[in-house]
């Protein structure tokens, strides 16, 4: 993993518009992935590439693996007892599992928001927002004060919380500290986001915002989403997975898959017939 790629200081990835997705290199390229717990096969054999400055929709029915796959992703099934994974992962080209790999460099790259949004009960929205960079040892006032507000106005927050940083982030609503949460990710320039059912606790205005900060943000980032609801994905995600029983069943564009899905186990997923 080569140092510029984890600098904090690097510049904020370029947004891919008028760019040709196909002619991009993936975000992640996933070779026959399989991860288990204990003995238990979570995912077997996952094969497929992410593309970057997209939305990849991940949808299943409960226990499908969508969780284990994005956590792969970011190497946090490791704080897992008993977790292990065999095949290969590479993150635009560098493989993520190699030996000389530093997981915590790989998480900066990577960042990740939970389907429960959790800021930091002590910490003020300020400090939720800025302790990846703290941790990263950046000191420099004036480049956290930047940063500060560059990722509360990409998480659209900025101008409801820009005169009260100093407040306790538990403060906010449950919307907004999912919002909050997105700020703390992208606080520190990742290259990918990660997103676990981020809308699921929410209610449909605050979901109709994170949503629509999903989609603004896929122009500059690349994201994978694991969502249970149909719909979400159709909303935001340009190309979508289905999984079942720990197997990806499909991938291709969203509107094809669910127009004119090529498996009938996705068509009967997509049509309520099971799952």
């Amino acid at each position: 993993m080569s140092a510029s790629a984890s600098d904090p200081k690097r510049a904020v990835p370029a947004s891919s518009e008028g760019a040709d997705p196909q002619k991009q290199s993936p975000a992640f390229q996933i070779e026959d992935l399989h991860v288990w717990f204990g003995s238990r096969a979570v995912l077997h054999g996952i094969s497929l590439n992410i593309p970057s400055h997209q939305v990849t929709g991940i949808i299943g029915p409960s226990g499908c693996g969508k969780s284990t796959f994005l956590r792969a992703l970011n190497r946090m099934h490791e704080f897992t007892p008993g977790a292990r994974v065999q095949g290969r992962i590479r993150l635009f080209g560098d493989d993520i599992y190699e030996s000389s790999g530093d997981p915590i460099l790989l998480r900066r790259r990577v960042g990740m928001v939970f389907q429960k949004s959790n800021p930091f009960p002590t910490m003020s929205i300020q400090e939720n927002v800025l302790i990846g960079l703290r941790l990263a040892g950046t000191r420099n006032r004036e480049l956290l004060e930047e940063r500060l507000e560059e990722a509360l106005r990409m998480a659209a927050l900025w101008s409801e919380v820009k005169d009260r940083l100093h407040a306790p982030g538990t403060e906010l609503s449950g919307g907004q500290q999912q919002r909050l949460c997105i700020a703390r990710a992208l606080a520190v320039r990742p290259e990918v986001l990660l997103m676990d059912e981020p809308c699921s606790a929410l209610d449909p205005i605050a979901t109709a915002q994170i949503e629509s900060l999903i989609r603004d943000l896929g122009q500059r980032y690349s994201i994978v989403l694991a969502t249970h609801n149909l719909q979400e994905a159709g909303r935001t995600a340009d190309r979508t997975a289905f999984f079942l029983e720990g197997r990806l069943i499909e991938f291709g564009s969203t509107k094809k898959l669910f127009t004119n899905p090529s498996q009938k186990q996705t068509e009967d997923y997509l049509t309520g017939r099971f799952g």
